[in-house]
């Protein structure tokens, strides 16, 4: 089986930062056509907006995705471009602190909506296209597509209640929307990752030697990953490569949840 994905159309979403964009530009350059969507349109015009106008396969959407009306237009900005969509990379990601005492904190309903429903949503979307143009007699598979988790759904502390949460409820609904699409042809995966080195956990950890210190003593590889390390994981479970992976959580975290940090602050 081949990991070549070109030719094929992906959309991804969450890709005017971070691993989102990591992907989206993988793909580009492995020959896909690419629809790198995300909300912050300035930032995503930044990224992408001059290569999106020398490049036939790149194209760039800006819009709220956890309004259904949002995900239609996408879905149609899609077929319209390249007139199929074969791949879906749901990376669109938030990370919000909560309060566990406090009751009137809702980050659990604001992350369960921006990190599941809204995945959740998109996927029934296209997967309801690819069975579509796959035609009544389509037989094998038809469609890929591609959930960001976190680690964070194993491994919780107190000030991210909401988004372990809805990393957990996203790694669920892998598995469910797998068993699901299954007889369709579509296969469902995920890819949970850990500390990726990003411009946004670059920048966070400038002057925090103490907090970089941590995550490294606390990885059995000893280093942070590269977001090129979970692009490389997206197309793997994005390629024909993959063809009979379903339903599964791929973890790219060198080793982190396999230890007890307490047992290395032991040490």
């Amino acid at each position: 089986m081949s990991f070549s994905i070109a030719g094929k159309t992906a959309i991804v979403t969450g890709a005017a930062n971070g691993v989102g964009l990591a992907i989206g530009r993988q793909f580009v350059e492995m020959g896909a056509n690419v629809v790198f969507a995300d909300m912050d349109e300035k930032a995503l015009f930044h990224e992408m907006g001059e290569l999106a106008e020398k490049e036939e396969n790149v194209r760039i959407f800006a819009g709220d995705l956890r309004k259904k009306l949002t995900i239609a237009n996408l879905l149609s900005a899609t077929i319209d471009a390249f007139e199929r969509v074969d791949i879906l990379v749901n990376a669109s990601r938030q990370v919000m602190t909560t309060d566990p005492l406090d009751p009137d904190d809702n980050t659990v309903e604001e992350l369960l909506l921006q990190n599941t429903l809204t995945a959740m949503r998109l996927s029934q979307a296209v997967a309801r296209r690819m069975i579509k143009q796959a035609g009544e007699g389509g037989t094998g598979p038809i469609g890929s597509i591609v959930n960001i988790s976190s680690i964070a759904a194993r491994r919780t502390h107190p000030d991210l209640l909401a988004y372990s949460v809805s990393s957990a409820a996203l790694d669920q609904l892998t598995r469910s929307m797998a068993v699901a699409f299954a007889p369709h042809g579509i296969r469902v995966n995920a890819v949970a990752f850990g500390s990726v080195m990003s411009a946004s956990l670059r920048g966070s950890l400038k002057d925090h030697d103490l907090v970089r210190d941590a995550i490294v003593e606390n990885t059995p590889l000893h280093r942070i990953a590269s977001p090129g390390e979970v692009s490389d994981a997206v197309q793997y479970l994005a390629s024909d490569a993959a063809g009979f992976v379903t339903g599964q959580i791929i973890t790219v975290d060198g080793g982190r949840t396999l230890i007890d940090p307490a047992a290395v602050s032991a040490h």
